[in-house]
């Protein structure tokens, strides 16, 4: 099948396209800068010039492809503080591809996440996120339309990713938290630290997107969660370990000021399972859990930013 991937040489897709490739398929990346397009031709996948911004390239190269997976996203907007703004980019994207895609039974494959989803309980693929009330439920909102396009003649699925994507080479969360403690002195959480994220290596992450688009059923939901909850005080631990520097709690009322942006996050407990996408897709994650991965030592052997 030819795939077309948005964010391809980004965080996951770059991990993502060589894995379609191996798998014999065929890979148009989507770039939007002369790095990008060199980075996915020396991966072997064919390139398509542009940005979410330009609907036209974005519909006619899903139309002319098998099946889309869709990762990127105005991250840097985002975080820049109008998530609105990136939220509604994503979605005119989103409505271009179902558009492209519809009475197809082609695959569209969303990437989107599992903050909010069910907090003080593991939350399963049969929950609902809420909509409205916080930053990211634009994201939300968009993935309920995909689903809806399972009702249009498309095998649409949306892959809820951990907030901890980790791995070698990952500027996120862990690398700004890295950052973060490097900077203070200190390696923090918020309160008692209790509170727990879920997390899945980039590489098992990457593959659960080549399934969902190879066999994913229309409008399945599905959760990539290779650890239900690591608590962020172990998080914190591990980075002050490595760092040589003490853990300490930061109250919630200072986490603004300590974490930054960071702080409207990292105090969440957001736990979930994936019991029921390993069933139904035979994903069975195989690379390090989280703090075996900060263990290893490649999160402290470079600069780390947001």
């Amino acid at each position: 099948m030819r795939f077309f991937v948005t964010g391809a040489s980004g965080w996951i897709g770059s991990a993502l396209v060589p894995d379609l490739l191996e798998a014999g398929h065929r890979v148009v990346g989507l770039a939007r800068s002369d790095a990008s397009a060199a980075a996915l031709a020396e991966a072997g996948a064919e390139v398509v010039r542009g940005t979410l911004d330009d609907l036209d390239v974005l519909g006619e190269t899903a139309a002319g492809a098998d099946g889309v997976i869709h990762l990127a996203f105005k991250h840097d907007v985002a975080f820049g503080g109008d998530f609105a703004a990136a939220g509604e980019a994503d979605r005119r994207a989103v409505d271009t591809f179902g558009e492209a895609l519809a009475g197809t039974g082609r695959p569209f494959v969303l990437a989107s996440g599992l903050a909010g989803l069910a907090p003080g309980r593991v939350a399963t693929e049969r929950d609902t996120p809420a909509t409205e009330g916080w930053a990211a439920a634009v994201r939300a909102v968009t993935a309920e339309a995909v689903l809806a396009l399972a009702g249009r003649g498309v095998r649409s699925s949306v892959v809820r990713l951990s907030p901890t994507c980790h791995g070698d080479g990952d500027n996120g969360f862990m690398a700004t938290l890295v950052a973060i403690a490097r900077a203070k002195g200190v390696s923090g959480y918020i309160g008692d630290g209790a509170n727990r994220w879920p997390a899945v290596h980039r590489l098992d992450a990457a593959r659960l997107f080549r399934l969902a688009a190879e066999k994913a059923p229309a409008g399945s939901v599905l959760h990539g969660v290779a650890e239900e909850g690591v608590p962020i005080r172990d998080v914190a631990e591990a980075i002050g370990r490595q760092l040589g520097v003490p853990t300490v709690s930061v109250a919630p009322g200072d986490a603004t000021d300590h974490f930054g942006w960071l702080g409207e996050f990292l105090g969440m407990d957001v736990v979930a399972s994936s019991t029921l996408t390993r069933e139904l897709l035979d994903w069975a994650p195989v690379h390090p859990g989280l703090l075996a991965d900060l263990d290893k030592g490649h999160y402290f052997h470079r600069p780390t930013s947001g």
